[in-house]
């Protein structure tokens, strides 16, 4: 299947007021999380990224499957962008039991669309599945014993996604989440589960969201750079009050009150040399054309993260 070409993107303010500004080219580093413009199909997705001359795209697994792996592995091929992450697995806190079985399987799943999709996708490709841990399960207030799980189920997944040449990347999320969707909150805790198992097969997903706040983060980014664990760099920004759905609270870069420089220039001098990803999570932009919110996307990761990587 073939990524049709549009005509330039919209022009003209988005919903909060922003023109496009002219820019010499994205950076070639950029990649965009398909969360970015969440409500565009796998195919408009593809093709407002690449038609901005966004080299990178981080994929998910709804978009994905509502067209089969095989048919997106083809989009992809097509598209000629480089495939940075697959999100996401994960969610496997449950204890044993069907349902714990089920998300193990799901995962297995996971492992092999990830492997599928770095395949087709052009030189530099990256098979990073992200892993959201997932909350207590209902009742529970067992924090420890749930992150226990966490690492049991992946050992069970890890020599999977060995042979499959997949590196699974533990995310942290912001404490605010640990009841209902990641235990794990710090990336410090994701880098004590990786420690466990290969560094190319499980790692951490540094996402300045979620790890901003930390008094330990530019500690233990180092720490992870030692131990060759970053899997992918994830970018965008905080700004209060957060939306009545704190889920949906992310930024453009440069909108908030994240330190892009110093975070950006940790995680770059460990010597990572991967695409960085822009991943929000906003109703407004998501109700924002996906052509502008690219272009936005480019033109903010271009003031806010780019001179860092210089």
């Amino acid at each position: 299947m073939t990524v049709e070409r549009v005509p330039e993107p919209v022009e003209g303010p988005d919903s909060r007021g922003w023109v496009p500004e002219p820019v010499e080219g994205p950076d070639p580093r950029l990649s965009i999380n398909q969360a970015t413009i969440k409500h565009a199909d796998l195919a408009t997705a593809l093709r407002v990224t690449a038609d901005a001359g966004i080299q990178a795209i981080g994929l998910w697994r709804e978009p994905v499957n509502d067209v089969g792996l095989d048919v997106a592995a083809r989009m992809l091929s097509d598209s000629g962008l480089r495939v940075t992450t697959h999100c996401r697995g994960g969610f496997f806190t449950l204890p044993a039991g069907r349902t714990r079985d089920a998300a193990l399987d799901d995962n297995r799943r996971a492992i092999e669309e990830t492997a599928t999709l770095a395949a087709a996708g052009a030189a530099g490709s990256t098979a990073v599945l992200v892993l959201v841990a997932g909350g207590l399960p209902d009742g529970s207030r067992d924090l420890i014993g749930a992150r226990e799980r966490v690492r049991d189920a992946i050992g069970v997944l890890a020599p999977e996604a060995k042979a499959a040449g997949v590196t699974l990347a533990i995310e942290p999320l912001h404490p605010m989440y640990a009841s209902d969707r990641a235990v794990v909150s710090t990336l410090g805790q994701a880098l004590d589960i990786a420690a466990d198992f290969e560094a190319d097969v499980v790692g951490a997903a540094v996402d300045t969201f979620h790890i901003w706040w930390d008094p330990q983060v530019l500690e233990q980014i180092a720490r992870a750079g030692r131990a060759g664990r970053i899997a992918t760099y994830q970018v965008c920004d905080w700004k209060t009050p957060l939306a009545a759905d704190a889920l949906l609270s992310r930024h453009y870069t440069g909108d908030g009150v994240i330190d892009f420089g110093s975070l950006t220039r940790a995680v770059i001098d460990t010597g990572y040399d991967r695409d960085i990803e822009v991943e929000i999570f906003n109703a407004d932009i998501w109700a924002d054309a996906p052509e502008r919110v690219v272009r936005r996307t480019a033109a903010s990761f271009g003031a806010a993260v780019s001179p860092h990587l210089r």
